[in-house]
């Protein structure tokens, strides 16, 4: 398991593991979410060598960043609606907690609670009986 909680300041390896980790959650969280392909973004800024960077889901109605930007209280996963994917400020920040990238259902759970995503992106072909 990824220890979301080590720092990436100055550690290289941990950054790129932190970047290639964050990454390939989001793209479980956008599957868990039922997002459309071409709906969202994914991208990672790595920054400078003090900071971890941060690797964003930016779909057209909700932003959701993942960054050590709040690392001493635990917080690092930054959820916001949004208004297109040109909107880079959006609604009010809520924050979770990094470690909610080890359960992408609770995740994607928080995410639907905060912006209603992922509700209407399922079709009612889903909801039949086999």
């Amino acid at each position: 398991m990824f220890d979301w909680n080590r720092s990436c300041s100055y550690d290289e390896q941990q950054k790129s593991r932190f970047h290639r980790t964050a990454r390939s959650r989001l793209k479980k969280l956008a599957a868990e979410l039922n997002l459309m392909p071409g709906s969202y973004d994914i991208r990672s800024n790595r920054a400078g060598v003090a900071v971890s960077g941060e690797a964003t889901l930016h779909h057209d109605r909700a932003y959701i960043q993942i960054g050590q930007f709040g690392l001493s209280s635990g917080h690092g996963i930054l959820i916001r609606t949004c208004k297109g994917r040109k909107d880079y400020t959006g609604g009010p920040n809520h924050f979770v907690a990094l470690t909610m990238l080890d359960d992408i259902p609770a995740l994607a759970a928080a995410v639907r609670a905060i912006t209603g995503l992922g509700r209407e992106e399922q079709t009612p072909s889903q909801f039949r009986a086999a």
